[in-house]
C-alpha cells in the first residue's frame, strides 16, 4: 500500500483515504490533531506505535508489522460509541471472511475469538466535533491470553474491514445484538466505583449495557470492564 491511496468498497460507497507510515506514537493521536484539516473517512495506519493507548489509557503495544494497528477519522459523526460498534462489527466481519474464525463482540469494544480479545476498539473526539475511530488486530502476533489470526498481510485486512464497514446497515442496532456475544452470559461488570455480578440482557439504545443483578434489579452500564463468567 502506497504512503498515500485512496479506495472504494464499491462504486456507490464514498471513498477512504488511506495514509501508512512505518511508526508513530499514536494513529489517534495523529488524526485528532489532523481532524481540522484531513478529508472525512481519513484512514492512518502504521506498522508501529510507540504510545498506543486502550480504555482507559491503557499501553497498548505491539511487535513491529505485525498486526493491523489503525485508526479512521469521521468529521460528520454524532455518536462515537455507535462508531465504536460499527468498527466492531467491521473487524468481526473482517475476520470471519478472511479466516473462518467464529469473532463475535463483547461489550463494550473489544472483538473476540472464544472468549479470547482479538482486537479492542477506541473512539475519541476532537475538538470540532470529528470523531476518530482506533483499533488494533491481533493478526502476526497477541499478548498473553489473547488470540491472533495468523500471518496476514496487515493492509489486506484493512481493506476487508472497511469494505465490512460500508455493507453494515444504516441501523446496525439489531446487528450488533445478534453479534455481541456478551448478552445471555453472566457477568461482572467492575466499575470505576464499584463491582456488579448479574446477567447482560439486552443493549438500549444508547449502547448501554442491561444487567439484571441477583435481586431482580435492572441496572443500564455505560461505563466497565466486564468479565464473563463460567455458569454456575
Amino acid at each position: 500500500m502506497s504512503t498515500a491511496d485512496h479506495f472504494r468498497s464499491d462504486p456507490g460507497a464514498a471513498a477512504w483515504t488511506i495514509r501508512s507510515v512505518p511508526e508513530t506514537g499514536s494513529t489517534n493521536t495523529d488524526l485528532l490533531a489532523e481532524a481540522g484539516t484531513a478529508p472525512d473517512r481519513t484512514v492512518l495506519r502504521t506498522g508501529h506505535q510507540t504510545a498506543g493507548k486502550g480504555r482507559l489509557d491503557r499501553k497498548w503495544d505491539a511487535p513491529p508489522g505485525a498486526n493491523l494497528l489503525v485508526s479512521l477519522l469521521f468529521r460528520e459523526a454524532s455518536d462515537p460509541g455507535e462508531l465504536v460498534r460499527r468498527v466492531g462489527l467491521a473487524v468481526a466481519r473482517a475476520a470471519r471472511a478472511e479466516t473462518g474464525v467464529d469473532a463475535r463482540l463483547k461489550w463494550p469494544n473489544d472483538v473476540v475469538v472464544d472468549g479470547q480479545k482479538l482486537a479492542g476498539v477506541l473512539a475519541q473526539r476532537a475538538e470540532n466535533g470529528a470523531v476518530v475511530v482506533g483499533t488494533g488486530v491481533n493478526l502476526g502476533w497477541a499478548p498473553e491470553g489473547a488470540v491472533r489470526l495468523g500471518d496476514i498481510d496487515p493492509g489486506t485486512f484493512l481493506l476487508s474491514v472497511l469494505t465490512a464497514f460500508d455493507e453494515l446497515p444504516a441501523d446496525i442496532g439489531d446487528t450488533y445484538r445478534a453479534e455481541l456475544a456478551t448478552l445471555g452470559q453472566r457477568v461482572r461488570v467492575i466499575r470505576p466505583a464499584d463491582e456488579l455480578v448479574g446477567t447482560a440482557i439486552e443493549v438500549d439504545d444508547d449502547g448501554r449495557l442491561i444487567v439484571v443483578d441477583e435481586c431482580a434489579i435492572s441496572h443500564h452500564v455505560d461505563v466497565g470492564d466486564i468479565v464473563h463468567l463460567r455458569p454456575d
